[in-house]
């Protein structure tokens, strides 16, 4: 066992981990941030995307013991200071850009990496970089009109 220390949504944690501890079940299990959802354990979903320091990462294929000393934003991090929506959680309620939810967090967060990198994307550009998320619920189009609002652009229409 190593103590693993991190900034997780802007709070100083650590814990024991065993060096196969990965990411997402350092997140869930140990911090209880379960908003992290784990849907394949082989990075092919997206589900478990969070963010290290700043970028975009797959949590279920990182080790805990990988990311010492990092910043980590989870999608409970994402909300506004008040507790309220984020900007990007805002628009996908908005625009419906979620069902069962389920890959919801990964959206969010793969959405926010996007906007980050690139604050005006073309719909193609939003499409292309979701690409390593799946969504069996809402054939992604208003994943899509989400993020383009949350962006500030006009929305694609029906």
């Amino acid at each position: 066992m190593t103590k693993t220390s991190m900034t997780v949504n802007g709070k100083a944690v650590s814990a024991e981990t065993e060096g196969r501890t990965l990411l997402s079940a350092y997140l869930r299990e140990g911090l209880g941030l379960t908003g992290t959802h784990i849907g394949c354990d082989t990075s092919q979903c997206g589900a478990c995307v969070v963010h290290v320091d700043g970028k975009a990462v797959k949590s279920c294929s990182v080790f805990a013991q990988d990311v010492e000393g990092a910043d980590v934003t989870t999608i409970e991090g994402m909300a506004n200071a008040d507790g309220s929506l984020g900007t990007i959680q805002q628009a996908f309620q908005d625009h419906h850009g979620l069902q069962c939810g389920f890959c919801t967090p990964g959206m969010v967060m793969s959405s926010a990496a996007l906007l980050a990198e690139n604050p005006t994307p073309t719909e193609a550009e939003v499409r292309h970089y979701l690409e390593g998320n799946i969504c069996r619920c809402t054939g992604y189009h208003n994943i899509v009109k989400a993020v383009m609002a949350a962006s500030g652009q006009a929305v694609p229409a029906e």
